[in-house]
């Protein structure tokens, strides 16, 4: 009797032609719409699995793996991996794995155009002349904040928070940055940057961009007293994980003038939005698709689909996935507040 392939589950519609390489080695059970798995499908689907390919939308902790005696293996769509209980899964030596590198450059260049909008009013403007409220040219009207020059403010200095820096340099912006962990003397100048503390950060960036990974320890790092210390005309930009920011702590500061604009791509709620920010005008909003360019949604998949391959035991690479997530994975990209470890 042929002995049985392992079976695998892929929990959303990725791409086809990327994904159809696991059956060369496995039983795959592919979920043909996008859909929202509460927490007893999940366990169901994991039930006899012996690996999944997951996205974000997809929550994965004790209770969905209680059941699953045989799951080895979970490789996540994504760099970062808050839908995860590492502990729970390293607990059951449950391998798990991520997608970093593929899309820092992608995701940078979105957060720089975020940035961008939110400084210049880009969203707001349209918004202006597709209701109709344009009437002609006006001196003072709708002014923004330049980049060029400025003082740009990087919470989180890891891949992503370099590449921002990088495309600083081509705007002759002042680079300071925050980190868990200062970086060395050499990564420093290789980005013209400076370290500094989180207050300093705060209170001397003109251009905010929370570029850090989600935790206990960064949740709501953004907060009233942490937007108060920040210039009234300066702006802030999310591309990191909702959560980071207290969300009703930022509509009060934008309502009140209290700080010029903002722009967000990642959500606490998601994908509910607080209203608050949906009715504020000196806010851009995007729904969480900061590494979403086709070539790089395209490698995400091809290198979650690989570390799934991979540590199942199967392939060129069969036992030595790419990117394990470690128990405690900080390569000093994580921000703290002061007084923290």
């Amino acid at each position: 009797m042929a002995e049985s392939r392992p079976k695998v589950w892929v929990s959303q519609p990725l791409f086809d032609d990327i994904v159809e390489r696991l059956h060369a080695h496995f039983d795959v059970v592919r979920v043909p719409d996008v859909s929202e798995h509460d927490a007893s499908a999940i366990a169901n689907a994991l039930r006899e699995a012996d690996g999944a390919l997951v996205t974000l939308n997809e929550r994965i902790g004790s209770d969905a793996i209680a059941d699953a005696p045989k799951l080895r293996a979970i490789a996540n769509v994504g760099v970062g991996y808050n839908n995860l209980d590492i502990d729970a899964l390293q607990a059951r030596d449950i391998v798990a794995t991520n997608t970093p590198d593929v899309l820092t450059e992608t995701t940078a260049d979105f957060g720089f155009a975020l940035m961008m909008a939110a400084a210049r009013r880009v969203t707001e403007a349209e918004r202006h002349l597709r209701a109709g409220q344009w009437h002609g040219w006006n001196f003072k009207g709708l002014l923004g904040a330049d980049l060029h020059g400025s003082t740009l403010g990087i919470l989180g200095m890891g891949r992503i928070g370099q590449g921002i820096a990088k495309r600083a340099s081509g705007f002759d912006m002042r680079v300071i940055y925050h980190n868990r962990s200062r970086l060395p003397a050499d990564v420093e100048r290789e980005f013209n940057a400076s370290y500094v503390d989180f207050g300093t950060l705060l209170a001397q960036a003109d251009h905010l961009i929370l570029v850090l990974p989600y935790s206990a320890a960064s949740h709501h790092i953004v907060d009233a007293a942490a937007l108060a210390k920040m210039k009234p005309t300066a702006t802030l930009t999310n591309i990191a994980r909702g959560g980071i920011v207290d969300e009703a702590a930022l509509a009060d500061a934008l309502s009140s003038g209290r700080l010029a604009s903002a722009a967000l791509d990642v959500f606490e709620g998601e994908p509910t939005v607080d209203p608050r920010l949906l009715a504020q005008g000196n806010i851009v909003l995007t729904p969480h698709i900061g590494s979403g360019s086709l070539a790089t949604r395209r490698a995400m998949v091809a290198l979650a689909v690989d570390n799934l391959i991979a540590a199942l035991g199967a392939g060129p690479d069969a036992g030595h996935p790419s990117s394990v997530i470690a128990p405690a994975a900080d390569d000093g990209k994580a921000a703290k507040r002061p007084g923290t470890a």
